[in-house]
């Protein structure tokens, strides 16, 4: 399979998850703060952090589904526009603090791998 093919599928198949767990987290949550966005991103980030662990490491897998998992899928799952446009809204609503809050949690995951990195003296 061509590997932009298996990115292309895989994004169809994230894009649609993160569609269908935003519906059902924003029916349930009655805060103006984005939990389903952040809830996603946060997963989105840990899943390829161990996607990557566990399929681009082996080199043995085909190319088409190392990518296509990772870009594809994962990718088209935790996507950034919508934290972005989420956060510009809330700007723009001057919740302000909230959307502090929630840039300070889209980092938090980012940084605090990286200083255990760090610690670990594996520098990236």
């Amino acid at each position: 399979m061509p590997v932009s093919l298996a990115v292309a599928l895989g994004g169809a198949i994230g894009s649609v998850a993160r569609y269908g767990l935003d519906r059902l987290i924003e029916r349930r949550s009655l805060s103006v703060f984005p939990w389903a966005t952040f809830l996603i991103n946060t997963t989105g980030c840990l899943l390829i952090g161990v996607a990557i662990a566990v399929l681009v490491d082996r080199h043995h897998l085909p190319a088409w589904l190392r990518v296509g998992v990772v870009v594809g899928v994962l990718g088209g799952y935790a996507t950034f526009s919508t934290f972005a446009q989420e956060t510009l809204d809330l700007i723009q609503e001057d919740r302000l603090s909230l959307s502090f809050a929630v840039c300070a949690g889209k980092r938090w995951p980012r940084s605090s791998s990286r200083v255990r990195r760090h610690a670990r003296g594996r520098h990236v």
